[in-house]
Parts: C-alpha cells; structure tokens; sequence
C-alpha cells in the first residue's frame, strides 16, 4: 500500500498538474492587485481603477466559450494540447503587450489589453481543468487536484507578491516580461506532456457541444441537488474569509502583523492543507473526505469567534489563520476533484467549467450583506452564523454519497 501510494504521489501525472496549476495561477493577479499598484504608480483615478474589476468577467463567464474546446481539435498536439499550447503562446503575448501600455496615458488601451489576458487566462483554465479530467483517473482525481490547486496558489503568489517586490528595482513592463516568461514552464509541461485518450466521440456539430453538455447533466437523476450542493458546500468557509482582513483590523491587529502571518503562515498551511488532503482523499476516496474535511471546515470556523472573544493575541491569530488555511486547503482538494468527477468525458470543458463559475457566485452574492450581518450581529455571533452555514452543505452529502454510488457502478 506504501509502495502504490508512493508511486502516485510522485508520479509525474502529479508533476504535470502541480505545473499546470502553476500557469494558471500566475495570470490572475497580474490583470488586478499588480496591475492596480502599477495604476496606483502612475497616478490613475482612484474611480478608473475601481471599474478595471470588470476585466475579471471571463473567468465568470468561461461556461460561454467552453464549448469551442470540446467541439474543435486543432491540427496539431490533439484535442485539449493543441488548445493549451495556442492558449498559453497567445497569453505570453499578451502579457507582454500589456507590459508596453502605459497606464498613465493609455488606460483605455491598458483595459483592452487586460481583458485580452483575462479571456486567455479563462481560456487556458478550461482546457487545463478539461485535461486533468481526462488525464487522471478517478481515484487519482483528489491528488491530482490538490497539486494542481497548489501549483496555483505558487503561481498567484509569485505573480502577486513577487511582482509587486519586484516593482520596487524593476519598472511594471519588466515585471510583466518576466511573468510572460514564467509561464514557459506551461508550454514545456504542454510539450511534455501526452495527449489524454478520449474513450467517447467528441461532439460532432456546434449545436451539439453547445446544447448537449447541459441536457446530459440535468437529465441526470438529482442533478439540482448535486449543483446545489456545489454551491454551499463552501459558503460557511467562503463568508468567513470574505471579511476576515476588517475583522483582523477591528482587533487592532496591525496591517504588518496581519500580513506577515498571513503570508508566513497562512500560504504554507494552505498548500499543506492541499496536499495533506490529496494524500487523505488517495486512502479514503472523494465522499468520505468531503465529509470530514467538510466537518473540518466548519469547526474552524469558530476559531474566528474564539478570537473576536480573546481580542488582540497574536498566537490567536496565527493558530486562527493556520487552521482556517490548512482546512480550507483540504476542503477544496475535495471540492475540485468532486466536481471534476461530475463531468461526462465528451464534455469535459463545458461542464466543468459550468460547474466551477457555479462555485464562485455564492463568493459574490454573500460579499454584499455580510459586512451588514457582521454590524448588526457582531463578531463573535457573525462568525457562529458563518459556521452554521455550513451545515445545509453537509445535509446534503447523504444524497450526494449515494448518487455517486449509483454513478459508479
């Protein structure tokens, strides 16, 4: 058991997905925190920099686009490696071109070209989920995915933090050539790689990519409750984190302290969560690790109102942010891989990227009243509130367990 736990946690499928996470993650900043800072340098109207959030809409709006993926193969590299290395060359470009805009003269110009990259950022997202689906099988889908979301988390943070250290010796067009080129490690993975078999015929008219992936899923049996189930099993986790940088500033914790754990610990414990949970999710399976990481989840939580309870302690904080982190890591391990293990390998694209817009808009729709609960309750009941919120998720699972049973006979 050892020795075939071994050989998939360092199998180079593992490798694969943890670089592919990678030149997914790196993109994301780049078009919001860092390009906001460059902004900010060149002395952009606080009102102009607010509305560059509408750049971000692709990676809600994917779903549009995704069936062009199933339906096309390129000429070259097969189905999902044609569109990944087209993705990722197009993408370089454009980073590079929104390097050579200036903010300060251009921002009209500088919007179009982050848009430009939010798209084919969107873009190489559905491919690489897509191939992941069809590369991994179903018991490796929970470690794959947690390589593959810490490869992300690596990405983002060498975009995010990095970029932004980087821009205090380099001007922002060098910080944004350097990251074009970070994401050379995508296309040698892409080359590398090989092309996932497709055991069913990939859909043979537009109308059918486009209509089909949505009438296979909700023809399914308890397909609502399955998609409802996508939408809250992170809620509690999602309204939590929501607001967690003013509830740390209500403590009077100061912005170094929050930021030195946060980054410190709270990165590392997240990327441990994410594999701790891979390996969990290798030994037990994908149900039984949504329960207890769910479970998890919930109780960390209530850490949040623990500390609202103590006040300004700073080992409060770092044992808060820590456990907040390394459950919420194990938590989406889980999370990815279920809803990756939902999709029909005919419509890998469309539907999972369905799915995962589905589970950004509770993120959305909760952002707008928490900070009012949290006025009107207070903190410690905010946070309690928050934890309960995570048990119409889990009510859920028995449903959820049991047509995954079904599915898999």
């Amino acid at each position: 058991m050892n020795t075939t736990f071994c050989r998939q946690f360092f199998s180079p499928r593992m490798l694969i997905a943890f670089l592919m996470g990678f030149s997914c993650g790196v993109p994301l900043l780049l078009t919001s925190s860092v390009l906001q800072a460059w902004m900010t340098d060149r002395q952009v109207d606080l009102s102009v920099i607010g509305l560059y959030s509408l750049v971000g809409l692709p990676y809600t709006l994917k779903f549009l686009w995704a069936p062009i993926f199933d339906r096309f193969t390129l000429p070259l590299f097969g189905r999902r490696r044609g569109w990944m290395l087209l993705m990722q060359l197009l993408l370089m470009l454009a980073l590079v071109g929104l390097g050579l805009t200036d903010p300060g003269q251009t921002p009209w110009l500088v919007a179009l070209a982050a848009f430009m990259v939010t798209f084919l950022s969107a873009s190489q997202d559905i491919v690489v989920d897509a191939y992941r689906r069809e590369d991994l099988t179903d018991n490796q889908l929970g470690l794959g995915s947690s390589f593959y979301v810490n490869g992300y988390r690596v990405g983002m943070l060498l975009a995010g933090s990095g970029g932004l250290i980087l821009a205090d010796h380099l001007a922002f067009s060098q910080v944004y050539l350097l990251m074009a080129a970070s994401l050379l490690a995508g296309v040698v993975t892409t080359l590398a790689c090989r092309e996932p078999q497709l055991s069913r015929g990939a859909p043979r008219t537009f109308t059918e990519a486009v209509w089909d992936p949505f009438v296979e899923y909700f023809s399914r049996e308890n397909a609502l409750v399955l998609l409802l189930f996508i939408l809250l099993f992170k809620i509690g986790d999602q309204m939590a984190s929501t607001l967690s940088t003013p509830f740390y500033l209500a403590l009077d914790f100061s912005k170094t302290e929050i930021g030195t754990v946060a980054k410190l610990f709270g990165f590392w414990s997240a990327v441990g969560g994410g594999l701790l949970g891979g390996a969990i999710l290798l030994r037990i399976g994908i149900i039984r690790s949504l329960w207890i990481f769910g479970v998890l989840q919930a109780v960390s939580t209530l850490g949040f109102s623990v500390l609202a309870l103590i006040g300004n302690s700073l080992a409060g904080l770092t044992v808060v942010i820590v456990l907040e982190q390394l459950t919420g890591g194990m938590g989406t391990s889980a999370y990815v891989a279920y809803m990756a293990s939902l999709t029909n390998k005919r419509f890998t694209a469309t539907q999972y990227a369905l799915l995962s817009s589905c589970m950004g808009i509770p993120r959305v729709i909760i952002a707008a009243p928490a900070g009012w609960v949290a006025e009107y309750t207070g903190w410690p009941l905010f946070f309690v509130g928050c934890t309960l919120a995570a048990i119409p998720g889990l009510l859920l699972l028995p449903r959820v367990s049991a047509q995954y049973r079904r599915d898999a006979q």
